[in-house]
């Protein structure tokens, strides 16, 4: 079965930096918009970023934007969320997804 492994979430003050991993189980659990959502306490799910996985071609959600960086290494079928200059705000559970596919999710929190 295929299936994402997440990892990279943690604890972090304000104006840190987390790096978040995806790594699919096999090419077969990648599509070809890979992307990034995130559920903050009594919010609903909202997009963070995705990825074009054969381009590399990313799009960030506003939100985010000019913080938060996606990428992916094509040769090990993971993609990354590099997170800077974070914000009390942030703090949600991150979960990749690959189509009907999901990880597990990874905690960010984010101490003001």
């Amino acid at each position: 079965q295929e299936e994402l492994v997440e990892s990279g979430g943690g604890l972090v003050q304000a104006g840190g930096s987390l790096t978040l991993s995806c790594a699919a189980s096999s090419a077969a659990a990648i599509d070809n918009k890979m992307k990034y959502f995130r559920r903050a306490p009594g919010k609903e799910l909202e997009f963070v970023a995705q990825i074009v996985w054969g381009s590399g071609s990313t799009y960030v959600a506003g939100a985010v934007r000019g913080r938060f960086t996606i990428s992916r290494d094509y040769a090990t079928n993971t993609m990354y969320l590099q997170m800077n200059n974070m914000k009390p705000e942030d703090t949600a559970l991150y979960s990749c997804n690959s189509g009907d596919i999901w990880g597990k999710g990874s905690l960010v929190i984010v101490s003001s």
